[in-house]
């Protein structure tokens, strides 16, 4: 059985995120794109975890609240959501990710911080 299989729980679209990071801005949003794709635009506040690195750094994300979890296009984060559900998390994807998000015309930030 691969280690990340296609299966989630639960997931919102980027109109849904921003929305939610309109209401409340300190919310977790992970990106599990590779470290040029993150620096050359992101979610604001977004944290940096590429996908092959999820196994070994998810202790770093708090399982008393909600993950969300952003890529390119959904992949890469339903692949990610998944695993982190099964570990117990409480996660959610992010559909159609950051192409979708600049699409809509929402505001990215460059460079490697989270910021």
């Amino acid at each position: 059985m691969p280690l990340f299989r296609r299966t989630t729980s639960s997931s919102v679209t980027v109109a849904e995120l921003a929305d939610a990071l309109a209401v409340q801005p300190a919310m977790l949003v992970v990106d599990v794109r590779e470290p040029d794709e993150y620096a050359a635009g992101h979610v604001p506040g977004a944290l940096s975890m590429p996908l092959a690195t999820v196994p070994v750094r998810h202790h770093e994300l708090p399982r008393d609240r909600t993950v969300h979890v952003i890529c390119q296009a959904g992949g890469r984060s339903a692949q990610a959501a998944g695993w982190l559900a099964r570990q117990g998390y409480q996660v959610v994807n992010v559909s159609g990710g950051t192409g979708a998000w600049v699409g809509q015309g929402h505001r990215v930030v460059t460079g490697t911080r989270a910021g």
